[in-house]
């Protein structure tokens, strides 16, 4: 994950700290707390690692009177008018209930349909390309990918 975090040649040290968060829908740790914040450490010793680099687990199912309970509560309203946080609110009205937003939305969803269903073409064009048995026009004709498409997973495929 750091990868691109530094230019070539630049040392370890100038790594910005880096935090990974969690939002789960249930309480994977099983103790009913908020947050869990984790952080690497040497094993023999139980001493922080220190390299900047931190994990944080937000129990999605936590209902706290706490700002993390309540911003959960809102995560998991249908109803802007539910809402603890009017920012929260106004972004969900917007996107529920004005035309601008229900455009959005749709085109959003519209979006990651055709996404799942290219990835799933994807497959069945690696797997009849696995078969063996199928000319590359074949497979353009029975995925809908593009012949470039097609070409591409071959040579993916072959690397």
């Amino acid at each position: 994950m750091d990868a691109n975090l530094l230019k070539k040649g630049e040392d370890f040290d100038k790594l910005p700290e880096t935090w990974v968060i969690f939002i789960t829908e249930n309480d994977v740790m099983g103790k009913g707390l908020p947050l869990y914040p984790i952080e690497r450490c040497f094993l023999g010793t139980g001493e922080r690692f220190k390299d900047g680099s931190h994990i944080l687990y937000v129990n999605g199912a936590y209902r706290g009177d706490t700002p993390i309970g309540k911003l959960m509560h809102d995560f998991s309203c249908t109803d802007a008018a539910d809402m603890y946080y009017g920012i929260l609110a106004d972004r969900v009205r917007f996107f529920k209930e004005s035309k601008e937003g229900i455009e959005i939305m749709c085109r959003a969803m519209e979006d990651m349909r055709n996404q799942t269903l290219k990835e799933g073409m994807k497959e069945v064009a690696l797997r009849m390309l696995a078969a063996g048995k199928y000319a590359l026009e074949e497979i353009v004709n029975i995925s809908g990918l593009s012949l470039e498409e097609v070409k591409q997973l071959k040579a993916d495929r072959s690397a």
